[in-house]
């Protein structure tokens, strides 16, 4: 089965979508990526959830990405003696390093970094920004704060502190013991919370050692400082609108999305757009049209993917926001200026043999008004190269890679099927003939344009093209 469409849709997994039946309809309805969020859910219920979606991609013959989500260094509040408070303005509020439950006057703050790097005047948030507070003095070991925006806190709420960088390790000893297992079901990709370096994705990509692909989400202004080389370093970029949108202004937001997307193309990295998507179909079974527009435009600026958090995790209605999301992006790609900006957005190729021949392939096919394009690929580097060119056709990705194929589900346009690799000129134009056929991409009569490298099975060797009759 294939896609009739180019942008993927990533849905998070949790108590609204943990069944057997649930996970086939929402793979069904349109899911391409699963989501595993490792700040929820016991270890035993991720378990089950992969072992779920193993035997559905067996039974469906293709392949599915699972996404592993580290919770990362969240910053939260201790617990209140006499359950949640409403706060004032103007109101007075100490934070400090004692455990005890909080009161009326203090609040526990269990995180020395938070104390080591707070500024006088500085702004402390809680709970996504809902509650400000301006930092009046500060030791070792207090906050004394002062309240700007009233409203009501409660145990564990998140705190942010926007612009400063704080002195944490990106992995909590929580998210190493969570990597350990996850890697040992099989995941795909592994998504670092709250990157702040390109050492941060170091870091975790050598406790990976290549078992996975690893995606930087990025939540923290300090991230932007150093864009270019998190990009460098990652496999993926997640822009995790959320946290981001709390730590700026949130009308910078929209301007950023847009960088960080422009930026990934150019890299040739895959790119999700998340938080927040079609938040009101968490309790409604239809979204709002400022939701809808939202998710378009990340789809005209390119992403390869959009993702529902709690929509489909939790919420009321996670099938129907599958299949909304699938119908928005239809209809955008099904949408003239779509294509134009795809065309006017696309890069000059760097001066390499791979990148002239991804070029090349992507003109062929608008010329001859392909079917496909298809590429021969044991990392996946050729096939991220075709994507990148964003072609008004299919990719039809062909590796012997089992981990191959399923990350190569995330990346914009790519249809993965895995395969021998081919042994020779006429074994590669036979095998993607027959290929293309049978997954419904291609009819007789029909043309695919053909990438791979010679020789053959020599990763990163892209360097000829074929065009082929089916």
């Amino acid at each position: 089965m294939h896609r009739n469409r180019f942008t993927k849709i990533v849905a998070t997994l949790g108590p609204a979508s943990s069944t057997p039946e649930r996970l086939r309809t929402l793979f069904e309805a349109g899911a391409d990526v699963f989501r595993l969020n490792f700040s929820h859910g016991q270890p035993e219920d991720h378990r089950q959830r992969v072992d779920q979606l193993r035997a559905l991609e067996k039974e469906y013959k293709h392949p599915i990405a699972i996404l592993m989500d580290l919770q990362g260094p969240k910053l939260r509040l201790g617990t209140f003696a006499k359950g949640p408070m409403d706060l004032k303005k103007g109101q007075k509020l100490r934070f400090d390093m004692d455990a005890a439950p909080g009161t009326a006057k203090r609040i526990p703050l269990l995180h020395p970094e938070i104390f080591k790097a707070a500024k006088p005047d500085g702004l402390l948030l809680i709970d996504d920004g809902k509650v400000r507070l301006r930092i009046v003095e500060h030791d070792a070991e207090t906050i004394d704060t002062v309240v700007e925006v009233a409203g009501t806190i409660s145990d564990r709420k998140g705190v942010n502190l926007p612009n400063l960088v704080l002195p944490v390790s990106p992995m909590t000893p929580k998210d190493h013991k969570d990597l350990v297992f996850g890697l040992s079901l099989g995941v795909d990709w592994v998504a670092l919370s709250f990157v702040q370096h390109a050492h941060d994705i170091a870091e975790l990509k050598k406790l990976v050692a290549g078992r996975a692909a690893v995606m930087a989400k990025l939540e923290k202004p300090q991230a932007i400082e150093h864009l270019d080389e998190i990009i460098e370093q990652s496999d993926g970029i997640m822009v995790a609108r959320g946290d981001l949108g709390v730590e700026m202004p949130p009308e910078a937001v929209p301007p950023l999305q847009k960088r960080i997307l422009a930026a990934c193309r150019a890299a040739g990295k895959p790119t999700i757009v998340a938080t927040q998507m079609l938040e009101s179909m968490i309790h409604s079974p239809t979204p709002t049209r400022a939701e809808v527009s939202d998710v378009a435009t990340a789809v005209y600026d390119g992403t390869d993917g959009v993702m529902l958090s709690a929509e489909s995790a939790s919420g009321d209605y996670p099938i129907e926001a599958v299949t909304i999301m699938d119908r928005i992006l239809k209809s955008v790609e099904g949408d003239p200026l779509y294509r134009r900006l795809m065309d006017a957005s696309r890069r000059e190729p760097e001066a390499t043999t791979a990148d002239a021949i991804s070029a090349a392939a992507r003109q062929c096919a608008h010329t001859l008004s392909a079917a496909a394009i298809v590429t021969y690929t044991n990392t996946g580097s050729t096939t991220l190269r075709a994507a990148r060119e964003r072609p008004d056709v299919r990719i039809l990705c062909l590796t012997p890679n089992l981990n191959t194929a399923r990350r190569m589900t995330l990346t914009w346009g790519v249809h993965p099927v895995r395969t021998e690799d081919a042994h020779n000129f006429a074994d590669m134009v036979q095998r993607a003939v027959r290929v293309a056929r049978h997954e419904g991409i291609a009819k007789e009569g029909e043309r695919l344009v053909i990438t791979a490298g010679v020789p053959f099975g020599t990763p990163g060797a892209t360097n000829i093209l074929r065009i082929a009759y089916v």
